[in-house]
């Protein structure tokens, strides 16, 4: 009953559909435990003396000197430094790390934020925070 054609036809008919199905699953991502290190103050020209800071890992705060545990391919970091007075000045970055790129023994990712004094005699001036992470692959 079925012709040549037909078979090809029914054949590719299933090829299609398998590749409608969606893609493969992705491959496990492995784990990683991200350490926040320490902010640290590099330089401050007269911004303020009193500051909030504050770490994240994938969108959750961390604390300083703490670790979390890890499950993804790309690893968010963000920081954050708020100068604390009447009207605060803000710094913030963020970067994302591919798990791939984690070496063997580590990597430690160093990201730098910016606050700008906004207002009074001292506007334009800055201070440099650096924060300090490091990511290791889970044995």
């Amino acid at each position: 009953m079925f012709t040549k054609a037909s078979g090809i036809l029914l054949i590719a008919f299933a090829l299609l559909l398998g590749t409608l199905a969606g893609p493969a699953p992705a491959r496990a991502a492995g784990t990683y435990v991200v350490t926040f290190k320490e902010a640290r103050l590099v330089s401050n020209s007269h911004v303020g003396n009193e500051w909030y800071t504050e770490a994240q890992v994938n969108g959750k705060n961390i604390a300083e000197g703490a670790s979390v545990k890890v499950s993804s391919d790309n690893i968010k970091l963000y920081a954050y430094a708020e100068e604390q007075d009447k009207i605060s000045d803000v710094g913030e970055t963020s970067k994302s790390v591919s798990a791939s790129s984690v070496t063997s023994s580590g990597t430690t990712v160093k990201l730098k934020v910016t606050v700008t004094e906004n207002r009074g005699r001292y506007s334009g001036q800055s201070a440099v925070w650096e924060f300090t992470y490091t990511i290791k692959k889970q044995k």
